[in-house]
């Protein structure tokens, strides 16, 4: 049976008081810089977004903007990855000149459809497949999207063909910028994967 003083006791205490104010710090520290790097992808993401090589008619770019929301995604989590692209689609329909049919278009095209992209820390470390995942459920919205808000209701005219299906319509239009979109981020993932793979795996939060 170990009996202590009370000097040593209170020794004791004092150990076990510091080592949990230590851990309280640390975990309060983590948060913060995940909050910081969170709102630098997101600020890099809107930032790349302008540069755009291509647009779609009725809304939809090809961009390299959804990298740094990817990334940052695999990194941290799908939690903080969610928080993310919840916050980059209200950048996009404020600065970057929505193309919207009412709120019901602004909501599903901009407040949900880039939340998706946090999916892609389902796969921690996992940054191709993260990248893909990620990158259908953003299709995935436009889909819905295209299909409930976008139908149309007449033969209409893209890609020098006429559709008169509008789940075809959808399938193909926003396929058009969203398939060059992902393979953008698979390119990107590919060239930065060795030089960003200590920070991607998080080895620089231990």
């Amino acid at each position: 049976m170990l009996v202590f003083s009370v000097p040593q006791a209170r020794s004791v205490a004092c150990g076990i008081f510091s080592s949990e104010v230590s851990l309280t710090q640390n975990r309060s520290h983590l948060r913060v810089r995940m909050l910081c790097e969170g709102a630098l992808m997101v600020a890099l993401a809107q930032v790349l977004s302008y540069v755009k090589l291509a647009e779609a008619p009725n809304g939809g770019s090809i961009t390299p903007a959804m990298f740094p929301i990817l990334f940052f995604a695999v990194r941290r989590g799908w939690r903080s990855g969610l928080m993310a692209g919840f916050v980059f689609g209200p950048l996009q329909l404020i600065f970057d000149g929505a193309y919207a049919w009412g709120w019901q278009s602004m909501l599903l095209d901009y407040l949900v459809a880039f939340t998706p992209l946090g999916l892609a820390g389902l796969f921690r470390g996992g940054l191709f497949a993260g990248t893909l995942v990620g990158c259908a459920g953003r299709f995935l919205v436009h889909y819905i999207s295209g299909v409930t808000i976008y139908r149309i209701l007449a033969p209409t005219e893209f890609l020098n063909q006429t559709f008169t299906s509008p789940s075809l319509y959808s399938l193909v239009y926003n396929g058009s910028y969203m398939l060059p979109n992902t393979l953008i981020a698979l390119v990107l993932a590919a060239v930065l994967y060795k030089p960003l793979k200590k920070y991607m795996l998080g080895g620089d939060l231990c």
